[in-house]
């Protein structure tokens, strides 16, 4: 009875070892570059196993299970509560993903029907400080970095066994508890964190695209001027909303293709707009 005992013990260790933490941060931007007083608030998980970390907006998920759900249902698109949609529209549209391993950061969001994936090319050089303060809980230590067109301060802890960080940000002596860039723009708040048994399965309807960042940059650029050239390009598979802003479907049923087209365009100049501050200047 006592072997069992220890068998059972190192089994239940092996499984707490194996599971994944959670932290949940607070996400606040300034999209839109002309109008600063348009504060987004929202919350993104950065979900954190032995081999990897993902982070992505809460929303998304909840989305995906709504949209997973219908389909699986038989009932397809037109089954889907556009106005519990709404509820749920996001501004982080994208996902990070880092591989411990190989110590690559993977950035992915989609433009028009597929999924355009590009490995992060630009490594981020920190400057650790002296300086500590108190977070919540968290005793933390500054650090400081130019990154993609914006000087950002991070303040990371050692109190928890992870290095790592929402976004891209990673390459610290611990956890980012909080970044945020000089111009007040965008920041990351740590909030709470908590285990979960796995990381999720993210829906990615459409194709994923492997590409270069700079190829990937020149894709949104051309989807802004015609996005309807996207929209034949889906390969197999389950058709995908277009993501325009928030997520918005492309809308439905039989539609003039004149009129179509005419929609979407004022669709991604609005959203053009609205996202004229993004996170990354450079």
């Amino acid at each position: 009875m006592k072997k069992i005992g220890i068998i059972a013990f190192a089994i239940f260790i092996q499984n707490i070892s194996a599971q994944t933490n959670r932290f949940v941060y607070q996400v606040t931007m300034k999209p839109d570059a002309e109008n600063k007083t348009d504060i987004k608030t929202e919350n993104a998980y950065l979900d954190i196993s032995p081999e990897k970390s993902v982070f992505y907006s809460e929303n998304r998920i909840k989305r995906d299970s709504i949209m997973q759900k219908a389909f699986q249902g038989g009932g397809g698109r037109g089954s889907i509560n556009r106005d519990q949609m709404e509820g749920l529209r996001t501004n982080i549209n994208y996902t990070v993903e880092k591989d411990k391993k190989n110590q690559k950061t993977y950035f992915k969001d989609r433009i028009g029907r597929d999924i355009y994936s590009y490995e992060e090319d630009r490594p981020i050089n920190w400057k650790i400080s002296s300086e500590t303060r108190k977070i919540g809980e968290y005793k933390v230590q500054k650090a400081e970095t130019d990154f993609a067109g914006r000087k950002w301060t991070a303040w990371f802890t050692t109190d928890l066994p992870y290095q790592d960080g929402p976004y891209k940000f990673g390459g610290l002596p611990g956890l980012v508890v909080k970044v945020e860039d000089d111009k007040g723009d965008y920041s990351f708040d740590l909030m709470k964190n908590f285990k979960i048994a796995e990381l999720p399965t993210l829906n990615q309807f459409g194709n994923t695209l492997k590409v270069k960042r700079a190829d990937f940059l020149k894709q949104q650029n051309k989807f802004k001027t015609d996005p309807m050239s996207f929209m034949s390009q889906s390969g197999g598979g389950i058709s995908a909303p277009m993501r325009i802003g928030g997520g918005r479907g492309a809308g439905g049923g039989n539609q003039n293709p004149a009129d179509m087209r005419k929609r979407m365009e004022e669709r991604v100049k609005d959203d053009a707009k609205k996202n004229s501050n993004p996170i990354e200047l450079q």
